[in-house]
């Protein structure tokens, strides 16, 4: 199954804000019809509502692929709309956070295809990284599941489910390790005399421009690293006290982040 079948038959998208959005647009731009997707959203946004897509019409019999993307906490109740899908025929990509395969295989009934996929929050700027896997049905769904998900940034594909709370613990939760980042320098230059704003602008533009030369770069982060750190200079004796404490503070981060995922998803 292509993108030609998505065409052919149709896409069903439950829910669509800042991720679902996000994806549709880039599928739009990439030539898929308007026409061929059915969009089941209470309010939807003036983007959706320019797309030309079909909103809260009715759902065509055997769409290509039904794609779930509405809060966790509102998926019961939403996926009714949906369910009447399950069996075999029709494969569901989900992107809700913290629930497993088994949810959604007890939901739509035995039988029916399920991919799992973990996008982050960059995906809104098609620069995220999704993790995904598959229950035995899904997985040979998992070729058209990744270049859907291509729409918004890069794919991986996980040996197990299980390796989904690691991966939400690095991408899912990551970037919010990389604001508190800059939080933290700026508060640092604001503490060593720099006022608040060039102290916020200096952060920022070091941790943005950094991850833009290590996303273009060919080399390492340990290369990246090295190259900036003179030996006996200025940024080594920095070093010394960062990576003291970084590695073993950045392993427990994740470890309470994979535990308390655990916790949600009893």
């Amino acid at each position: 199954m292509d993108m030609t079948d998505i065409t052919a038959r149709g896409l069903v998208i439950l829910g669509c804000g800042k991720m679902g959005s996000a994806m549709l647009e880039g599928w739009l731009a990439g030539g898929l019809a308007p026409q061929s997707v059915t969009v089941l959203d209470p309010t939807p946004s003036d983007f959706l509502t320019s797309t030309g897509c079909r909103l809260n019409a009715a759902l065509p019999e055997r769409p290509a692929l039904v794609l779930l993307a509405v809060k966790p906490q509102i998926m019961q109740d939403a996926l009714a709309q949906v369910t009447h899908y399950g069996g075999g025929e029709v494969p569901v990509l989900t992107v809700a956070a913290g629930l497993p395969i088994r949810y959604y295989e007890r939901a739509f009934g035995a039988g029916t295809p399920v991919i799992r996929a973990m996008p982050n929050t960059p995906s809104a700027v098609k620069r995220g990284i999704t993790a995904i896997v598959g229950n035995e049905g899904g997985t040979g769904y998992l070729d058209l599941a990744e270049e859907l998900l291509s729409a918004v940034g890069q794919v991986v594909r996980l040996e197990s489910e299980a390796q989904m709370r690691t991966v939400t613990g690095i991408s899912g939760c990551g970037p919010a390790y990389v604001f508190h980042m800059v939080e933290a320098l700026t508060e640092a230059g604001v503490r060593e005399g720099l006022s608040e704003e060039v102290a916020g602008q200096l952060a920022r533009a070091t941790i943005s421009g950094a991850g833009a030369l290590l996303d273009s770069s060919d080399e390492s982060a340990a290369q990246l690293r090295t190259n900036v750190t003179s030996p006996n200079g200025v940024t080594e004796v920095a070093l010394r006290t960062l990576m003291e404490e970084l590695p073993d503070l950045m392993h427990r981060t994740v470890m309470a982040a994979i535990k308390r995922d655990e916790e949600l998803s009893k």
